[in-house]
Order: C-alpha cells, then structure tokens, then sequence
C-alpha cells in the first residue's frame, strides 16, 4: 500500500526528528514540484543515536540533487531525447528526473531504487505533477526491452562504477548527469553538455559540487 504525505513525513521523522516535508517549485523548472526537505530541518548536533540511523536509512530521497534539477531541465528542454521511449531512471531518489521524462513525454517511465522511501516519494512526486509512473526495487528484474537509461548522481562512490558497463549492456542509450566525478573517462560516454547548479534545499556544496556535466552513451 503506498503512502501519502502525512505518512512519509512520519516516516521521516522516525528518522530525523523535526524534519518535516514540503512542497517546492524547482528554481529552474518551476513547472515541476516536488515534496522535499524543508529548508528548517534540524542541523545542530545530533544524537549518536540518530546519526546512526540516518547513516543506516540514507535520506537521498528528500533532497533534489543538483545533478537531478540539471537532468531533469535537460530533458524538458530537449523532449525529443525520450519522446515515445520506454525510459528507467536508475537511483530515482526523489522522482525528479522519472517525472521529467513523463513530462517530456516518455512513452513509459520505470522509476527504479532499493529504497521503499525513494519508491514512496517517487510516487508522491509523480501524482503532484499529474504523470504516471511504474516502479521498480530491482533493476536486474525489469522485464522487456529499455529504450534509454537516464541517472542522476550516482557515481558519489567509486563502487558504483561498476554500473556504468551494465546500463549500456541493458539499453541502446544511457544519459548520465553527475557533479562528483571529475575526470570522467568511461567511452563509450562522452560528454555533451555542462551546467551549474545546487541542491534544493540548499546544502552550500562548494563550487565543484555545482558543476554537472551530463554524459551519453549510444
């Protein structure tokens, strides 16, 4: 069953107390909203306690990743990448980059994380944005043929590299939006647009942080 507002935020509290949701416009597609971290959540110190349950329930999904907000305006200024495609946007966090593609008029859009809260999320972005969505906990488990890989932000751990070869294994085409990853030398991507931006909210990343490049393969 999914959840609704209320019931995710209580789902956030569990692990962050005084955190609480919020609907937002994004500043460079403020035609997408999406429900993320308020700007007020707690930043003091915190307890042992639960510091060590935000590292073992990583709250990737109430963020808009700088690289999320670029992809995300990349596709609705450029539809014709995933018009009438059958789209997976692996790691989908918050849902920005899934409900973009919907938007840019993916014919299909599978929104993929390990994280139920991601998936929950991802759903409640998707129905403030009127787009429908399909979900998926297991990339290995998706069935049918994929037109277009679309990730934003994953590369944050070297272990995840490892990723790059499967997507282009799985689909003919593969979008990559990344700021951690500086000297990035993985063909078949190459490069095809660099942008700036931030985190919403705003986590004052410094400056090489800001800086996306986006990537395709195929």
């Amino acid at each position: 069953m999914s959840l609704c507002h209320e019931q995710l935020q209580a789902r956030l509290r569990a692990i962050l107390p005084g955190a609480r949701l919020e609907v937002m416009a994004l500043p460079e597609t403020p035609q997408l909203e999406l429900l993320l971290l308020s700007a007020d959540y707690p930043q003091g110190d915190l307890t042992s306690e639960v510091m060590q349950r935000v590292m073992d329930n990583p709250l990737y999904w109430v963020f808009c990743w700088a690289s999320g907000q670029v992809l995300a305006r990349y596709l609705l200024t450029r539809p014709e990448r995933v018009r009438n495609k059958r789209v997976l946007d692996f790691g989908c966090g918050s849902g920005v980059v899934a409900v973009a593609a919907a938007l840019a008029g993916a014919r299909e859009v599978i929104a993929c994380d390990i994280d139920p809260l991601a998936l929950e999320a991802t759903r409640l972005n998707a129905e403030l944005n009127g787009v429908t969505l399909q979900y998926a906990d297991d990339f290995f488990a998706v069935q049918g043929e994929i037109d277009m890989i679309i990730v934003a932000d994953v590369l944050y751990d070297r272990e995840n590299f490892c990723w790059l070869q499967r997507f282009v294994e799985r689909a003919p085409q593969v979008l990559i939006a990344d700021s951690r990853v500086k000297h990035f030398d993985h063909p078949p991507y190459r490069q095809i647009d660099r942008r700036e931006s931030c985190t919403l909210p705003d986590l004052d990343e410094s400056a090489e942080f800001r800086d996306v490049r986006l990537y395709l393969a195929g």
